[in-house]
């Protein structure tokens, strides 16, 4: 088995984007040179077992580059993602707020990366961690991006998710985070609405704030709408990118 850990390109920057097939997942793993992970939805699959062997094709086939997923960040696949995530031990998993600690108890291991979604709340400086399956019906609970971080530390998590960011629409917002994620030595995964367009900018924003490690997730606005394949060749200008915003940094 490979690595637990994603592949970042000069340990800073991973890619993340979806995978239709096994085959579509080894296209898009080499048009970025292994920097990135593939994400595989549980929401897609009908029991945890369908889900654990398909995902072990998929391990095998790109050294364990899985990003185990929800589905649009559905809470109510939250305890499907650590049951799944615990049989295969994949490099990433992605996790409402309330879900962490349960990922991170049931992986068994501290290596894999967990994000935990928190959201925009309208304020500069502050974010929704009401993000499960029950938490999400309620009231948005508003905490400082710092106390959030301090959260998932608490429980075992890796990084911010930050959804739905709709592209740099909360860009004041997502500046706020990204300095504190640098200033509390937290990873960052900007999610939702990310495209060829403001990728660059978006990741731009990470680095300059001086993140440690970022993995940007950029779903469907690459996909191939006829075949559901994310198209290997933004991938490759998306790792293009990387390479020169990090030059540059």
């Amino acid at each position: 088995m490979a690595g637990l850990k994603p592949n970042y390109y000069q340990d800073r920057v991973a890619l993340n984007v979806l995978a239709n097939s096994v085959e579509n997942a080894e296209a898009c793993y080499k048009a970025a040179e292994g920097h990135v992970v593939l994400g595989v939805l549980t929401k897609n699959y009908p029991t945890d077992e369908a889900a654990i062997a398909d995902m072990k094709l998929y391990q095998q086939a790109i050294d364990n580059a899985v990003s185990v997923g929800l589905g649009a960040g559905d809470p109510n696949q939250s305890s499907m993602v650590t049951r799944v995530a615990a049989a295969i031990q994949p490099q990433h998993v992605n996790q409402v707020f309330t879900g962490v600690g349960a990922s991170r108890t049931a992986l068994g291991q501290g290596d894999t990366v967990i994000n935990g979604l928190v959201s925009p709340t309208g304020h500069v400086g502050t974010v929704n961690i009401a993000t499960g399956p029950l938490s999400s019906q309620q009231a948005a609970a508003e905490v400082p991006v710092a106390t959030a971080i301090a959260l998932l530390k608490d429980m075992g998590g890796t990084s911010i998710k930050y959804f739905p960011m709709k592209g740099l629409a909360h860009e004041a917002e997502f500046r706020a985070v990204a300095e504190a994620c640098a200033d509390n030595d937290f990873d960052l995964e900007p999610t939702g609405g990310i495209s060829l367009d403001n990728f660059e900018e978006i990741l731009q924003i990470a680095v300059a704030a001086g993140v440690r490690r970022i993995i940007p997730h950029v779903y469907s606005s690459i996909i191939d709408k006829a075949t559901g394949d994310t198209r290997p060749e933004d991938v490759a200008k998306l790792y293009e990118i990387v390479k020169k915003v990090l030059a540059n940094a």
